[in-house]
Order: structure tokens, then sequence, then C-alpha cells
């Protein structure tokens, strides 16, 4: 072939991406129990925006993203992570001044340069929410537990959650320093990347894939949080407790993203190969006011979509409620074809799922291709049934058939 797909990305098919459709209308149905409203942002942004909200010694901005510079030579970036843009969008269009604390969602691709994997592309997709507005850990506890039920509701089994707090300003100062003392006599046998960010933002190193074992021994940041720190920990932990979330803490969690503050969390699950992460998030209590905001308090998560479609057929979980065909039409004869070709429409009117044959093909081959698309009922017009105004129609799964008024047949369908 001349062209194929680039690297990274996917083609969704019919018959997988029914599966896609499934996970969103129960990832829309969710946040409509949980009261959180759609948002839908632009896939690119100024580059700035992600160097300043995601963090310049993240691998996110130093390896990952896509960036190019438009017409009129302003450097652009395909969005990698969505919170950056909703943040944006919450602060250019004042959202802030609503009374209530602003609960949203969003689903749609991100793209991020990246050595493909099971479970990891270079373009993805993400089911995320944000909120923002309150400090309170109850806040925090329902944001974790929102991404759990998600996951329970499309069918996945053995997710867990880890959570960690990364505290405010003045413990992770603390932390920062006793996180030094740690790393500095073995500096030199660290990679690359984390002998630059010793210096820059130590807590980067933690999130290293490369040492991951030499830090065992590291410090807890856990012992550094002040008693505010320690005391919304407490409650969200209370919180997840009591709503039965299974999660465990873990104090080496910093997530990949700089504007993280209090709590962090990831969703866990195996079965996609080297990655366990499904999805994960936190709070931002700075970010808003970075971007050029108010001082508002922020949390989120994102959920990888292709993570999730992966899981669920590794668990071999059918996650797909398409609504099957309704009635395939069988038309024998020139008259009883054009007939089928107004009532297929005047069905598709009635709110009927309906198909007929378009290649000239002869009944057998039409009634095999009925059974193909799983319809439940076959219609079948011959000229006698038309000079008759009736149909005959066959339940495919039984067999069972019987005559039904054409006038009728929309109602009959109707009614099952």
């Amino acid at each position: 072939m001349a062209y194929q797909k680039p690297t990274g990305t996917q083609d969704l098919l019919p018959g997988t991406v029914e599966t896609w459709q499934t996970i969103e209308r129960k990832a829309r149905d969710l946040c409509q129990r949980f009261n959180y409203k759609e948002i839908r942002t632009p896939v690119f942004e100024q580059t700035d925006l992600f160097v300043r909200g995601v963090g310049e010694t993240t691998d996110i901005v130093e390896k990952e993203m896509y960036t190019f510079k438009d017409k009129g030579d302003r450097s652009m970036t395909l969005r990698p992570e969505n919170t950056a843009g909703v943040v944006r969008s919450y602060v250019e269009n004042k959202l802030y001044g609503e009374p209530d604390v602003t609960k949203l969602y969003y689903m749609g691709p991100m793209f991020r340069y990246e050595r493909p994997q099971a479970g990891r592309y270079r373009q993805f997709h993400q089911f995320g929410v944000e909120a923002f507005g309150s400090v309170a850990p109850s806040l925090d506890a329902e944001i974790i537990a929102l991404g759990y039920q998600f996951m329970k509701d499309v069918g996945l089994s053995g997710v867990r959650v880890e959570i960690n707090s990364i505290g405010n300003a003045p413990s992770r100062a603390a932390y920062r320093q006793h996180l030094l003392d740690f790393l500095t006599p073995m500096k030199e046998t660290l990679c690359k990347d984390c002998q630059s960010r010793m210096d820059r933002n130590p807590l980067r190193v933690l999130d290293c894939k490369v040492d991951q074992e030499k830090f065992k021994e590291a410090p807890s940041i856990l012992d550094s949080l002040d008693e505010e720190c320690a005391t919304h920990f407490a409650k969200v932990k209370e919180y997840l407790t009591a709503m039965g979330v299974d999660y465990e803490v873990n104090h080496r969690l910093v997530r990949g993203l700089d504007y993280y503050t209090h709590t962090a969390f990831e969703y866990k699950a195996q079965g996609i190969g080297a990655i366990d992460t499904v999805g994960g998030g936190g709070r931002y209590n700075g970010l808003v006011a970075d971007i050029g905001g108010p001082d508002q308090p922020g949390i989120g998560f994102g959920i990888g979509m292709e993570r999730i479609a992966l899981l669920l057929e590794k668990q071999g979980v059918v996650c797909n409620d398409a609504p099957p065909l309704d009635i395939y039409l069988v038309g024998l004869g020139e008259q009883a074809e054009d007939e089928v070709t107004k009532l297929l429409y005047d069905l598709r009117k009635a709110g009927i799922a309906a198909e007929k044959d378009y290649q000239s093909r002869k009944m057998k081959a039409q009634m095999k291709s009925a059974d193909r698309m799983q319809a439940r009922y076959a219609g079948i017009l011959g000229d006698d049934e038309l000079s008759r105004g009736e149909i005959a129609v066959k339940e495919l799964a039984t067999g069972e058939q019987r005559f039904v008024k054409l006038s009728e047949l929309a109602d009959v369908l109707k009614q099952g």
C-alpha cells in the first residue's frame, strides 16, 4: 500500500468501535449521576500553556510533545493531556464566577511521541474529569471514587487505587531536602535524566522508570507533611474507606506532572504488559493561578481508554450494548424491491433499525446477510404479499413466521 496509518496510531473499525461507544456511554451516564458537565476544548493549544501547566521538567514537555509553528509563526502543541486546556478554558470563560463548584468531564484524543507498546499509542484517548472551587477532602474522595466506579461499570475486575499526598509547598520544600540527602551519594550512578532533575525538581526523580529499584529506601514524603496536609490526607482515606474503594498508600507515588498538590492517585490493573497504570490524577491547587486565573483549587483525573479496552479484552469482558438490527428487508421482484426501498425509510423514520440488500443478490444470500448482521427479524416481500398489502416477518432466532400488514409493520416491531 502507498499509505499506512502513522506509527503509534490505530484504526477503530466496526466490530471494535462498538466497545468504545459502550465505554463512552457508560462514562457519560456516570458523570450525569455525579453531576459533571461535558466540556470540549481544542486539540491544540499554545505551547507555553503546557510548559507552564504540565511542567518543563516533565517527560511530557521535555520529550513527548508534538509541537509546530503555525503560519503566524506561533508555537502550537497538540494536547498531550487535557487538564491544562480545561483550566485555560475555565479561566478564559470566567467559569470561576459561578457560585457552585464547577464539575466538568471530557473525552477525546491526546498526543505524545512515545515508544508504542501494548496500551500505549502516540494518539490516544482519555476520559477525564476536573472539579474547581473546593479544597474539601470529600471532593478528592468523590473524584477517586468516580474513576473507580467507572471501571466497575464497564465490567473490569482487579482494579485497585494507589494514593499518596505530596503536600503543599512548605511540605514539599522540607521533603526536597530530605530527598536530596538520600539521592546525592548515588547521583553518579543514576541515569542522565535523574541527574538533571536532581538540580531542578528532585521529586521527578522518583518517577523515573530506569532507576526505580534504587529508590526503595527513599524517605517518605508523608513524614514531611505539615498538620494541614496530614489532616486532609487522613480525611480522604477515611472517606474512601467509607465508600468501599479498594485503595493502598504508596508513599513514592508522585505522578508525572508538576502541577499536583496534596492528593495524588493512580488506578492500577494487571493485564496490559509492562504497564499497569490505567489512569491517575490528583489535586492541583495552584494551577489556575499559574495560568492567569484567580487562586482557585482544582482536582481531576485522566483514564486511558485504549488501556480500558485492552483490559476488557484480556479479561474476556464483552462490553458492547449496541442494540441489534431490528429487521432486514428482502424484496423479491422489481415492484417489491421498489416498495422495500420506501418501506425501509419509513421504518427508520419510526425509530426502527432496518437494512436491505443493495447488490441484487438472491434470497438465500440476503438471508445469510441478515444472519451476519444479527437482525432480529427478516421481512420478506414478494409480489403476492405486495398485492395483499402484507409482508412475511420471520423471527430469525426461532424460524417462526407470520404475515403483517405493511401499514402496521413499524408498530408490530416496536411491540416486539
